[in-house]
């Protein structure tokens, strides 16, 4: 079977596919599968394609449905960057709310003069409330690991009442999203919902960007009223300019999963679902 990768993805797995090709999407008759993170994919330009393999959980820029009444299959990796993705969702809340990066920038700028009262105060998490966006795998093993810290807990799932969003946004000062990018849930934190946020809070996002009005946010940011810490963007790898400059703004380019052993794990559910479907077999993981 002819496979298609997108790119060199991790680990040794990919090399037990014979006859792949790394490349980009441009049109081919011979491809049957194609092994792509999340790329724009219909399937018109692959007459002869028969699986798509996602390397990642979100497939929000694949045309499914497309592909589906095509008979094209497509699966993607749900389940292994669950502790990856919720370890940075950690760190990022941390980094905001103790301002480390602040301070990291102040010692390299040699703006540190060694006494307390220049220090940066910032907001303990003691006492802070939690707000979770999206209580699936990820958001669950985020709310697990804040349970060390003894936060108060508020939590939606994907599809919850407007209400109950509402009352969550005003309620926390820490929100941090992990729902889906679908049509419902995009722009799903307007410039509405985030003036609800408390003065001082907290947004961190390692979901989509798209989930959150960007330019709404961008305003928020810049008056100072809001903090936020930002795994993802709206339109990657484009940072909207005045986030470079902001010190209440942490910055990472979309690593919610980016350690060796778990995108080394995704690579080998994406291979498996290609020898899966080669054999004839159950696909391990398809999207329903």
């Amino acid at each position: 079977m002819k496979v298609l990768a997108t790119r060199r993805y991790p680990g040794p797995a990919l090399d037990e596919l014979g006859d792949v090709e790394i490349g980009p999407l441009a049109p081919r008759a011979d491809v049957e599968a194609m092994i792509v993170a999340n790329e724009h994919v219909d399937g018109d330009a692959f007459p002869s394609l028969r699986l798509v393999a996602n390397f990642g959980v979100g497939y929000d820029r694949i045309g499914v449905e497309a592909l589906r009444k095509r008979g094209i299959a497509v699966t993607n990796t749900p389940g292994v960057l669950d502790a990856a993705t919720a370890d940075l969702t950690w760190a990022l809340i941390l980094a905001v709310r103790r301002r480390v990066v602040e301070g990291d920038r102040r010692i390299r700028a040699g703006d540190w003069t060694g006494s307390w009262a220049d220090g940066l105060l910032a907001e303990e998490l003691t006492g802070s409330t939690l707000g979770i966006v999206g209580l699936g795998r990820i958001g669950s093993a985020v709310a697990r690991r804040g349970e060390g810290f003894e936060l108060p807990l508020l939590s939606t799932r994907s599809a919850s009442s407007d209400a109950e969003l509402d009352r969550l946004l005003a309620a926390a000062d820490i929100v941090t999203i992990h729902a889906p990018l679908t049509p419902q849930t995009s722009g799903l934190l307007d410039r509405r919902r985030l003036a609800l946020m408390r003065d001082g809070a907290c947004l961190v996002n390692t979901a989509r960007g798209e989930i959150v009005d960007e330019s709404a946010l961008v305003d928020e940011l810049v008056s100072g009223r809001l903090r936020a810490a930002l795994d993802v963007f709206a339109h990657e790898p484009r940072v909207p300019e005045p986030l470079l400059s902001l010190p209440n703004v942490v910055l990472t380019p979309h690593l919610g999963s980016g350690t060796r052993q778990t995108r080394e794990a995704m690579t080998r559910i994406v291979v498996d679902n290609v020898l899966a479907f080669e054999r004839g077999a159950a696909l391990l993981t398809p999207l329903d």
